[in-house]
C-alpha cells in the first residue's frame, strides 16, 4: 500500500467558490466606493473625474488578478523551496528605499521605491514573504524539535531566531518609519508562532516583550503618542492632530442607518483626509449607512470563516496549514483595525483598508494571498 505524502496534496477539488465570491464581492465594493470618493479630488487635479478609478483599475486591480491567477496555479512546494529567497529579496528592496534616486520620499517617510515606470511599497510585500517564509520555517523547526523526545532545547533556540527576526524587520520599518505595517507583522507572526504547536511561554514571551517594545515605540515617536492622545481626547487638538479623527466620526455618524445614498458624501470634498485611502470606510458609511457598512463588515466575517475553514480542512501538511492561517489573519486584522480606527477605538495608523483602499502595492499583494488561498482550497474538501 502506497501511503500519501504528507507535504503534498494529492486530492483534486474546486477551489473554494464562496471565498472567490467573497473577494469579488469587495473588490466591486472597492471600486464603486472609489468611484465615489475620488471623483471630486480626480476633477480638481487632473481634470477627469475617473483618473484615480482608472488608475487603481490598471496598476492594481488588473495586475493584483494577474497575480492571484499566476499564485492560484504554483506548486505550495515550490513556494515553500523559495519563500527564503523572496524574504531576502524582500528586505533587500527595504534598504533600497534609503537610497537617493531610487527610494521615494513622502511626508517624511521613506517607504517607496520609484523606478520611473512602476512605484511601489517594499513594506506591503513583506506582508505575504515573512508569512510564507514563517510557515515554511515554523514547520521544519517544530518537526526537527518534537523529534527529539524529551529535549526544549531546540524549541528554545527557535524562540530566539524568532526574535532575532522579528528585531531585524523592526529596524528596518522603523527606519523609514512605518510603525502601522510592522505592529501588523509583529501581530500575525505571533499568531503563527502560537499556532505552531510552540511551547505556551514562549508565546507569553513574545506577548509581553512585544507590548514593551510597543510602549518604548510609542513613547520615543511623540507624533505616535498623540494619535493615543487623540484617541481618548479627540477635542484636544480638533483643527490639528486631531482633525482626521474627528471628521471620520462626522462622516461615519452622518450616514444614519440608510445613508445618504451612492455619491452624496459631503465629507469627501476636502473636509476629510486621506478619503481615498485609508479612511475610505468612512465614505462609504456616510453614503451606505450602518446596514451598508454592516453588510461590509459581514463579508470580511465570511472571508474569515472561508480561511480557517480551509486551514482545519487541509490534510498532514503543517506549512499549508499555517500559510492559510497566516495569510486569513493578516487581511481580517488589517480590515477591522482599518474600522476600528476610523470609527474612533483605535488610533489612526495609516492602514489600508484590504481590497477596497485605494493604493497598488497593498492590493497586488492582498489578491496575491488570496490565490494561494484557493492555490490551497482546490485541493481541500
Amino acid at each position: 500500500m502506497i501511503k500519501r505524502p504528507i507535504n503534498t496534496f494529492s486530492r483534486s477539488h474546486r477551489p473554494d467558490y464562496i471565498l472567490i465570491g467573497t473577494v469579488f464581492a469587495l473588490l466591486s465594493l472597492g471600486i464603486i466606493i472609489l468611484a465615489s470618493a475620488s471623483a471630486s479630488f480626480s476633477q480638481i487635479r487632473f481634470g477627469n473625474t475617473y483618473y484615480f478609478l482608472k488608475h487603481q483599475l490598471s496598476h492594481a486591480v488588473i495586475p493584483g488578478l494577474v497575480s492571484c491567477l499566476i499564485f492560484f496555479f504554483i506548486s505550495l512546494n515550490f513556494l515553500k523551496k523559495i519563500a527564503s529567497v523572496l524574504l531576502i529579496l524582500n528586505l533587500l528592496f527595504l534598504f533600497l528605499v534609503f537610497l537617493p534616486n531610487i527610494g521615494s520620499r513622502l511626508l517624511g517617510s521613506s517607504r517607496w521605491i520609484d523606478l520611473g515606470f512602476v512605484t511601489f511599497q517594499p513594506s506591503e510585500f513583506l506582508k505575504l514573504t515573512f508569512i510564507l517564509y514563517l510557515a515554511a520555517w515554523l514547520e521544519g523547526r517544530t518537526k526537527k524539535n518534537t523529534l527529539k523526545s524529551g529535549e526544549n532545547g531546540g524549541f528554545g533556540e527557535t524562540l530566539i531566531a524568532f526574535i532575532i527576526a522579528i528585531g531585524l524587520i523592526s529596524f528596518l520599518l522603523l527606519s523609514q518609519p512605518d510603525m502601522s505595517t510592522l505592529g501588523i507583522i509583529m501581530v500575525t507572526a505571533a499568531v503563527m508562532y502560537f499556532l505552531a504547536d510552540t511551547p505556551l511561554w514562549h508565546s507569553i514571551a513574545i506577548f509581553l516583550l512585544g507590548i514593551i517594545f510597543v510602549a518604548i515605540s510609542i513613547y520615543a515617536a511623540p507624533y505616535r503618542l498623540n494619535r493615543f492622545k487623540i484617541l481618548y481626547d479627540p477635542m484636544l487638538d480638533p483643527m490639528g492632530k486631531g482633525f482626521q479623527p474627528k471628521q471620520a466620526i462626522i462622516s461615519v455618524g452622518s450616514g444614519g442607518l440608510i445613508g445618504s445614498g451612492l455619491g452624496l458624501s459631503s465629507q469627501k470634498f476636502g473636509l476629510l483626509p486621506e478619503s481615498m485611502s485609508d479612511a475610505i470606510f468612512t465614505i462609504f458609511a456616510e453614503e451606505a449607512g450602518l446596514i451598508g457598512s454592516s453588510i461590509l463588515i459581514i463579508i470580511f466575517l465570511v472571508f474569515l470563516w472561508r480561511g480557517f475553514r480551509l486551514s482545519n480542512n487541509i490534510p498532514e501538511n503543517k506549512f499549508a496549514k499555517l500559510l492559510s492561517q497566516g495569510l486569513t489573519f493578516w487581511i481580517i486584522l488589517q480590515a477591522f483595525l482599518n474600522i476600528a480606527a476610523m470609527i474612533g477605538i483605535f488610533p489612526i495608523a495609516g492602514i489600508p483598508l484590504p481590497f477596497i483602499s485605494y493604493g497598488g502595492s497593498h492590493l497586488i499583494i492582498e489578491l496575491t494571498g488570496v490565490g494561494i488561498l484557493l492555490n490551497m482550497s482546490k485541493n481541500v474538501s
